[in-house]
């Protein structure tokens, strides 16, 4: 007994209802993923895994190499940032196993391997011209898309943000809007410049939502919208980067940048951040 507690192979009886890797994230899925933001995409990654030649291996057994062989099958139909993704999950769902349900493991075997490539930041301003073909391109049967466009634009709030805000958070006195459901899990309360803020009470207050239309309407009439105008390789979430761009172009601090986006990190925060060299050349010459 001594000898498999040395070796990582011992399972004290506590621990026996868990045996193989797939065993592990299944209880990760119910006790873990299920409480987390981004729950539907998280368990989409785990069921890969289970279903995996990976989830058949005895946690007891498993080892790095177990790791390096899963990766690299991965990375023969999956790109680089989704494999690493998937290997982030993985990571903490052996850290959560050897620490809180006493799963006998000598180290983390994901720690142990070199994680695939990052994608590079993405980089796309929205133009003058663009913005403008959006804004009029808009006006139609889907009321709500104009303002929708300009809130996001004016507060780089993410569009579930969006969706989810609500006319009871709303102080138009002070020019706010309290964000209790965000991604991070923690609510903040943002200033509102005139344009979003007379966007919003340009919309009926009918219901409890300020945008009352759902995720899947909103994307759908974001990709006619575009088709439409024929603007290429622009994602809504490109609006949020564009809105703090502009935000550091009118010469915002970054702890006030920080606190309408919601970043906890600035290194994350220039990632969302591109300006233009000729904007500043110009303030230079000033």
């Amino acid at each position: 007994m001594e000898a498999a507690v040395d070796a990582g192979r011992y399972e004290p009886p506590e621990a026996t209802s868990i045996s193989t890797v797939a065993d592990l994230l299944k209880k990760y899925l119910i006790q873990v993923t299920a409480k987390k933001k981004g729950r539907v995409s998280e368990a989409y990654r785990l069921q890969a895994i289970i279903r995996s030649p990976l989830g058949e291996i005895t946690v007891s057994d498993i080892r790095p190499h177990h790791i390096a062989e899963y990766k690299e099958r991965r990375l023969l139909s999956v790109a680089q940032p989704s494999v690493r993704r998937e290997l982030v999950i993985l990571r903490h769902a052996f850290e959560v196993a050897r620490r809180e349900w006493s799963c006998r493991m000598t180290a983390n075997p994901v720690a142990e391997v070199r994680m695939p490539g990052n994608s590079a930041p993405r980089v796309r301003r929205l133009t003058e011209v663009e913005y403008s073909r959006l804004l009029s391109g808009a006006e139609g049967r889907q009321w709500w898309l104009r303002p929708m466009i300009v809130v996001a634009v004016e507060t780089a709030m993410r569009r579930g943000e969006i969706l989810s805000a609500r006319w009871e958070d709303l102080n138009k006195s002070s020019s706010t809007l309290r964000i209790p459901d965000t991604k991070t899990g923690v609510e903040r309360t943002i200033p509102l410049t005139c344009q979003a803020l007379e966007a919003i009470v340009s919309l009926p207050a009918s219901e409890d939502c300020i945008f009352p239309v759902s995720a899947n309407a909103a994307q759908l009439a974001w990709e006619r919208l575009k088709a439409r105008q024929v603007i290429d390789d622009l994602r809504f979430h490109d609006l949020r980067h564009e809105a703090i761009s502009r935000f550091f172009e009118r010469g915002l601090s970054i702890a006030e940048v920080a606190l309408i986006s919601g970043h906890k990190d600035p290194r994350i925060l220039f990632r969302y951040t591109h300006l233009r060299a000729e904007d500043v050349a110009k303030k230079l010459q000033k």
